[in-house]
């Protein structure tokens, strides 16, 4: 815990420079990085597509879902599954898998006509799986968008559309990112603020995808010093000085895995504009249950 009592997020600086959307994950014993490429990361002329990158040896994995943005990893077992939406807000979301990162295999998960489709994150509840899908159309269910909405399934193969009461939030801007289910309550961790002001990550939970409490110790992530500091010494000169020099009000994306006792996270960092965002990588010291815990303490710190 920190002096405020929220659970202690360790930023360790940047990793990378226009590098967005990415996902930690553990398969077959081995911690990998699961990478949105966006168009405009350096050297990238195959468009948008998805990969995976090695953290031990730092190699990359064949690419793969050429066209598709804003994917999501999740593994269960000796296969890996990633989600994303089949264009830039898009009616469509995908699923790819595979149990090698090499081979994938690919079904549609839902085709929404009126909706537009971004952000995607799937967790296991305990005899199914839930997708969380971030909108900002139709106005009726977005609401201010971006907005989060929610569809089940119990084989991943087939899936189904919450009712249009399981959202979260109507009232303001709340880009989701991250779905976790523990003990209960489904933990959704979105991105809050204004071009005026900041954005930052915040995290509310539920019982039933309708009825929602914020954590008392908001604010998750904010922008700060610390995500300047370089992190990987493969940064060219001026990648240094751009996460030494951009505007930094922003918190963003962040996803996470538990690995050899604590959580591995990855964020985003920058003027969440479309042209300055960075990754970070930080650590938090206990298990992903420890951590979902913490942000709800049964009395709020003083």
């Amino acid at each position: 815990m920190d002096v405020d009592g929220r659970p202690h997020i360790e930023k360790l600086g940047t990793v990378d420079v226009d590098m967005v959307e990415t996902t930690p994950v553990v398969f077959r014993g081995k911690l990998y990085r699961f990478d949105y490429m966006d168009k405009r990361y350096k050297g990238n002329t195959r468009g948008a597509h998805f990969r995976f990158l090695d953290l031990e040896t730092g190699e990359h994995t064949p690419p793969f879902a050429d066209g598709h943005h804003l994917g999501s990893a999740f593994v269960e077992g000796d296969t890996v599954y990633v989600t994303g939406s089949s264009a830039w807000g898009g009616q469509r979301v995908e699923m790819f898998a595979s149990q090698d990162l090499e081979n994938w295999e690919s079904w549609n998960v839902l085709d929404l006509p009126g909706f537009a489709i971004f952000n995607t994150s799937m967790c296991k509840v305990e005899d199914e799986y839930v997708l969380m899908f971030e909108i900002s159309k139709p106005k009726d269910q977005a609401g201010h968008g971006f907005t989060a909405r929610f569809a089940r399934s119990k084989d991943l193969k087939n899936w189904e559309l919450t009712p249009p009461e399981c959202v979260y939030d109507k009232t303001r801007y709340s880009a989701p990112h991250v779905l976790r289910y523990f003990d209960g309550y489904y933990y959704n961790f979105y991105l809050a603020g204004s071009h005026e002001t900041e954005w930052v990550m915040e995290v509310a939970r539920s019982v039933d995808l309708i009825h929602w409490e914020t954590s008392p110790l908001n604010p998750v992530m904010r922008g700060s010093d610390e995500d300047r500091v370089v992190a990987n010494a493969d940064l060219t000169p001026a990648e240094r000085k751009r996460a030494a020099e951009d505007k930094n009000n922003n918190n963003s994306d962040v996803d996470w895995c538990e690995y050899e006792g604590r959580l591995i996270l990855f964020y985003c960092w920058g003027n969440q504009q479309g042209d300055g965002l960075h990754l970070g990588k930080a650590v938090y010291d206990g298990t992903e249950e420890q951590f979902l815990k913490g942000w709800f303490p049964a009395k709020r710190p003083r």
